[in-house]
């Protein structure tokens, strides 16, 4: 397996623009002054990504009184992430990164080792980036299940 190159706490978070689930563009400096949760996962759709991201809407209020914005980020097409958003009924913004240029720049791009097989691909891995766009907290360990009272967790530490 290889080692990810993460990006590390206390650094400026690497700056990116991309597309959400609208087509709109998305950039991490629109968040100045608020909390980001920056968290990447796979593929929209699927049973894990799934579990994460309706933890994730559940506890939206949470999220919003710790002065903190939530954004998914994957590999998929915007038309893919409105369909996602759409069938669960998702209340924030997912972010595009076809080119996995943005994954790449935070360190979660690389080798994966699935059923025998091996394939570059997304590391499930989510930062937490200050009011300043510094990144405050990394987590490379992160389960689906209890992902959003993990990050809450941690938000509510700093």
């Amino acid at each position: 397996m290889s080692t990810l190159n993460l990006a590390k706490v206390g650094s400026k978070a690497p700056a990116f623009t991309t597309e959400n689930q609208h087509g709109e563009k998305v950039s991490l400096k629109d968040f100045k002054g608020k909390k980001v949760v920056l968290y990447f996962y796979p593929k929209a759709m699927t049973p894990g990504c799934t579990t994460q991201a309706c933890g994730i809407r559940d506890h939206q209020k949470e999220f919003q009184q710790l002065n903190t914005v939530v954004l998914g980020i994957s590999p998929d097409a915007p038309k893919r992430l409105i369909k996602f958003i759409e069938k669960e009924s998702l209340n924030f913004d997912l972010l595009s990164d076809e080119d996995h240029s943005i994954a790449e720049k935070y360190g979660v791009w690389g080798l994966k080792k699935f059923m025998g097989r091996e394939y570059d691909g997304i590391h499930r891995i989510t930062y937490i980036i200050d009011e300043d766009g510094k990144v405050a907290a990394v987590m490379p360990k992160v389960k689906t299940k209890t992902h959003h009272d993990d990050v809450l967790a941690v938000i509510r530490s700093l």
